[in-house]
């Protein structure tokens, strides 16, 4: 919907990560009066600030979501707020738990109050497949954050605040992305490591990751989670695309490169799923993506060309996966296999 955000004021959370950068470049399409840039690491706002130094209508405010007062200021006068700040890297949420708690729950729910009390019309709070039975710190502290803002919107009290959530899948070519560690892997090591060649995972490109966010926002009505219907990978055959690529490239023989299997990190699942079987039962399907209504409020959501969702596990491991050729075609189309040139 062009025009959704023209003279609003808007504050991305998290906002110098990969999707928060994307949705900024997007939302600024629609002359925003202001976007608040709302992240604690200096030295990437001060990066962002020199990529877009030709806007006058972005501020950038140091902070950290732990901190409910800070978030609540920088919440002041706000219409709409993308909430992306997380501890995201699992291995770090296994080792320490506790901070991942304090950032992705209490940080989440410090969100959720202040956007109450400055009076916010639309939240929407970006959560991950991980969240669904979760194996690991990350997914849990997502999952229990997902719970808050399905609360939220049924303790609004007199506020007229909308809260909604959205459910990615791994972002192909964002920061921690394998895509790019497996070409520099290929390029200075000829081997490439591997969890394991039988897993798979959803994926979805950064374009697809920031549509589908601004879409939600747009079309949420209170306590919705969406889940965009994206592709099927398998690992094995990421890793056999990315040697061709990359070999041909580099001038190299794609069979001197290895692929070492190094076994699941803590926490690791061979595969994901985005939607369980019980949510898939009041679950509501569109042409890109499932809407998981919230089953507290009395309700019932209405969308355009909406129809009721087919009863089963959106599971990563029960779905056929893409072809080679065609997660090569979608790969090459977006410009991630060239990252290292």
């Amino acid at each position: 919907m062009k025009g959704f955000f023209t003279d609003k004021k808007v504050l991305l959370i998290g906002g110098t990560g990969t999707i928060g950068s994307s949705l900024l470049r997007t939302i600024l399409l629609d002359n925003p009066a202001v976007v608040r840039i709302f992240s604690r690491d200096e030295h990437k706002q001060f990066e962002l600030q020199q990529r877009m130094s030709g806007y006058q209508n972005i501020r950038y405010l140091i902070g950290d979501i732990r901190d409910p007062i800070r978030v609540e200021r920088a919440m002041q006068g706000i219409d709409y707020v993308f909430h992306t700040a997380a501890m995201k890297h699992v291995p770090s949420c296994e080792y320490n738990p506790f901070e991942a708690v304090q950032t992705n729950i209490i940080g989440t729910q410090n969100v959720i109050q202040a956007s109450l009390n400055a009076g916010v019309k639309k939240v929407v709070f970006t959560s991950t497949d991980k969240a669904i039975a979760p194996t690991n710190t990350y997914g849990a502290s997502k999952l229990m954050a997902e719970r808050l803002i399905a609360s939220a919107q049924f303790q609004t009290g007199p506020k007229s605040t909308v809260f909604c959530g959205v459910r990615f899948g791994n972002v192909m070519g964002s920061r921690g992305s394998v895509i790019p560690l497996f070409q520099w892997q290929i390029m200075n090591k000829r081997e490439i490591t591997v969890t394991d060649m039988a897993m798979s995972r959803f994926m979805m490109t950064l374009r697809q990751a920031t549509d589908l966010t601004i879409q939600s926002l747009q079309q949420a009505q209170g306590g919705e989670i969406f889940v965009l219907k994206m592709p099927i990978i398998r690992l094995r055959d990421l890793a056999d695309v990315i040697i061709a690529h990359s070999s041909r490239k580099l001038q190299i023989d794609p069979e001197s490169v290895a692929i070492k299997e190094i076994g699941l990190r803590p926490g690791e699942k061979m595969y994901e799923e985005l939607m369980t079987d019980d949510e898939s039962a009041n679950a509501i399907e569109l042409k890109d993506m499932f809407v998981i209504p919230n089953t507290f409020l009395d309700f019932v959501p209405q969308y355009e060309d909406a129809r009721p969702a087919e009863r089963h596990t959106y599971s990563s491991h029960s779905t056929e996966p893409i072809s080679k050729q065609d997660l090569e075609t979608l790969l090459t189309s977006h410009q991630l296999l060239d990252s290292y040139e």
